[in-house]
């Protein structure tokens, strides 16, 4: 059995899951739209970057979903989930995540995005292991608005993929072959400790740092997903 990580948003989704619920949360207008599109492009932007502070951001995420009742936020979800995900699954980045799937390889996403927003997108995908930011959730399902555990960014994947493995009894070792999937150079800690990382619509940092170390790159969308 082999191994096989992907990245979600631009990886195998064409767009940012995070981003575009966000504006889909201010288009319900149940929120300041302006004001809360404008911290969603500024948080976006420096997630481009590689500044992040990801424990600020999933807070500020994270503290919009505490303000409604969960039996709301369910409601807009499968709406999002209708208009804006299904749309963008791609033929291409279905077929590839299903090849792993048919071969037997464990599969899981591994994102920063919180779970909430990223768990009926790992089902769309029919992936059963989901590695995202955990809400704090009360008995009833309502989120706190806090995060459980560290982020699951950067260097943060590796500590989770590694305890998703024990849990299991396993580890990257027992595995003949590791992949992990992604667009962004902020996941090069974990794609440089799997033993096929692959640059996947890579931004230009990756792609860059791809070719400097021969790691193969593929375009899954019919246009860059970056500038």
């Amino acid at each position: 059995m082999n191994l096989a990580l992907f990245d979600l948003d631009h990886t195998i989704l064409p767009i940012d899951s995070d981003h575009e619920w966000g504006d889909f949360l201010a288009s319900t207008g149940a929120i300041d739209a302006e004001a809360f599109r404008k911290s969603n492009d500024e948080w976006y932007a420096h997630y481009q970057a590689g500044t992040l502070d990801p424990v600020k951001y999933l807070e500020f995420a994270l503290g919009t979903l505490a303000r409604f009742p969960r039996s709301q936020l369910d409601q807009w979800h499968r709406q999002f989930m209708e208009t804006v995900i299904q749309p963008a699954l791609a033929p291409a980045a279905l077929k590839l995540v299903r090849k792993h799937l048919d071969a037997g390889d464990l599969v899981a996403i591994v994102t920063a995005t919180n779970s909430f927003v990223t768990g009926p997108i790992a089902e769309a995908f029919n992936v059963e292991h989901l590695i995202a930011a955990r809400p704090e959730m009360l008995p009833d399902g309502s989120l706190t608005g806090k995060l459980l555990g560290t982020p699951t960014f950067a260097e943060g994947k590796i500590t989770h993929t590694k305890a998703w493995l024990a849990q299991m009894g396993k580890s990257l070792a027992d595995f003949e072959r590791s992949y992990f999937y992604s667009d962004s150079q902020n996941d090069i800690p974990l794609m440089a400790l799997v033993s096929d990382p692959v640059a996947t619509n890579p931004n230009p940092k990756l792609a860059a740092h791809a070719i400097a170390h021969g790691w193969p790159i593929l375009n899954l969308f019919d246009t860059p997903s970056h500038d």
